[in-house]
């Protein structure tokens, strides 16, 4: 079969192996090449500002374009062949200006650098043409392949997160030094297996780094998160849904949409930004409104007014609705409208969108009631005595930490099934959009704490390891594997990759991946994982509950 493109980053990777022909997420081939290509530029600009950094110099254009362009590779962020032809240009242009500074700095230049780091091309039949012999396969070596994409995939969904912490405000200078440094590394065929496994170690280190960073800026931008109920319902006003992750974008849409006649409504991810406090002023704000990304389809068809993507998690839009989408930041997509970004620190100008909506009908509604989230590890935390006793009485037996995300196959009911099953005195934890095959459903709760415990968004998961990690001091345990916590996570994308690897430098064992190990992972690789950490599969809910039960 002709293959004209490969990509395996995401669960949904076609027959368990990888994509070929078109992605699933929708992704054309000439963009997942330009992507490879992206990301091959990525690691010429990394060689050389690895170079500029032990010299002294600080490239705050060469970080922001690694992070920025990490993230837009992420799958369903950007399905635009434009923006990444733009992307390459500029950052060929970006890694001459790193190395030229290496140069008057009195670097040295190896005369056999790699050829990520002096290829050039200038038009988009060179990037076409490159872009063919530089993807995913080139690397030959299956176990070398399998630890290079996993750290690449690490290093996306860090960048996310550090993107989103950026745009609050906060970042972390050692996490802008290791994005260039693990990227230069997978350019090197001298790096041994072992050494790439530690890079790969390290890269937790800094999910976890990450994850802890953006914590900080959300919750000293918005307060800490409080337990709420969410309306699920609709008002008989236009409004506007958002989508994605960005909370920044949110805060400004908020606030420009104030007094207009038109109502705001989150989306998937954006549903936890109704638990913090600072958006509990705005009257406007009102509800959450459908589900996960995927069915997004038929939702924003329903949905009748603009809706503004704020990151990834865009499904190609149909046509009968893409003229109401609208992309911002990160996301993008090839005839729908962009909102340009921030300049000179002033908002982003939403006033076409809120124009757009105020001639739109209400929404349809499709379902009523309220869903309870919040459950963040301050909130929990605060429950900490409540939790110990039910914990020590023996009325809450187990912990299930359920984080992760969603997506369209079939077989992924089985989280829904898994939460139906689990015997009445467990408790889930969850984080991201996996949530949503359970959140709706009447599980009940062990002496006031609901059995459902939602963090929040997926780099909320950080709060589940903080709230593990403060139990095992309260119980006076050596070993966070000692707590009645027990790990069933679905994971789609690379958000989801780098929030295992931070759990796995937290030294958490024996946690389950589903619905299918990742592709990317080959037989060897899956086998350390195994052998190491104890990573394992699914297989049914009540052999699982079984399994974890014991």
């Amino acid at each position: 079969m002709e293959c004209k493109m490969f990509c395996y980053q995401c669960q949904e990777a076609a027959k368990g192996t990888g994509c070929t022909m078109k992605g699933v997420c929708g992704k054309t081939d000439d963009v997942a090449n330009l992507q490879d290509l992206l990301i091959y530029v990525l690691k010429g600009i990394s060689l050389y500002t690895v170079k500029a950094k032990k010299l002294g110099i600080q490239n705050e254009k060469a970080d922001l374009f690694i992070m920025e362009s990490l993230f837009a590779t992420i799958t369903n962020a950007n399905f635009d062949r434009d923006v990444f032809i733009s992307k390459i240009k500029e950052g060929l242009v970006l890694r001459e200006e790193v190395k030229q500074q290496v140069i008057k700095a009195g670097g040295k230049i190896e005369e056999n650098m790699h050829d990520a780091a002096i290829w050039h091309g200038e038009t988009a039949e060179d990037f076409e043409e490159k872009a063919g012999t530089v993807g995913i396969l080139a690397t030959e070596n299956e176990d070398a392949r399998s630890l290079r994409e996993l750290l690449i995939y690490g290093l996306k969904g860090m960048a996310a997160y550090a993107e989103h912490a950026y745009n609050l405000g906060y970042t972390n200078a050692e996490i802008f030094e290791f994005m260039p440094k693990a990227l230069a590394a997978t350019t090197d065929d001298r790096f041994t297996a072992d050494e790439l496994i530690g890079l790969v170690m390290e890269c937790g280190k800094y999910g976890v780094d990450v994850m802890a960073l953006l914590d900080k800026a959300n919750t000293a931008s918005y307060g800490n998160p409080e337990i709420t109920k969410v309306n699920i319902g609709v008002r008989n006003n236009p409004g506007i849904l958002i989508s994605g992750h960005d909370l920044k974008d949110l805060e400004e849409l908020l606030a420009q949409t104030e007094g207009t006649g038109v109502d705001v409504y989150t989306h998937s991810e954006m549903l936890p930004a109704h638990y913090y406090p600072a958006f509990k002023k705005y009257e406007h704000f009102v509800g959450n409104y459908g589900n996960a990304w995927w069915k997004q389809d038929k939702e924003f068809e329903t949905f009748n007014g603009p809706v503004l993507l704020t990151t990834n998690c865009l499904v190609p839009p149909k046509e009968s609705y893409k003229d109401r989408v609208y992309t911002t930041g990160t996301a993008g997509f090839s005839g729908v409208k962009h909102i340009e970004d921030r300049v000179n620190g002033k908002p982003k100008d939403y006033a076409e969108i809120i124009a757009h909506a105020k001639k739109c009908a209400p929404p349809v509604e499709i379902e009523r009631g309220e869903i309870v989230g919040g459950f963040a590890h301050n909130t929990v935390l605060s429950l900490a005595d409540k939790v110990v006793d039910a914990v020590k009485s023996g009325a809450i037996k187990k912990f299930f930490v359920m984080a992760g995300c969603d997506g369209r196959m079939k077989s992924r009911d089985y989280y829904t099934e898994f939460a139906q099953k689990l015997p009445k005195d467990t408790v889930i934890l969850t984080a991201g959009c996996a949530k949503y095959k359970y959140n709706k459903l009447d599980l009940g709760d062990i002496g006031g704490i609901p059995r459902v415990l939602d963090a929040g968004q997926c780099n909320d998961s950080y709060s589940l390891a903080v709230i593990a990690l403060k139990l095992k001091e309260v119980f006076g345990l050596e070993d966070i594997n000692e707590l009645p916590i027990a790990y069933n996570i679905a994971w789609y994308e690379q958000k989801a990759v780098i929030v295992l690897l931070a759990l796995l430098y937290l030294g958490v064992e024996n946690i389950h991946l589903g619905p299918t190990l990742p592709a990317f992972l080959s037989p060897n690789v899956a086998n350390v994982l195994v052998e190491t950490f104890g990573i394992g599969g699914i297989t049914n809910a009540e052999e699982d509950i079984a399994l974890f039960m014991n």
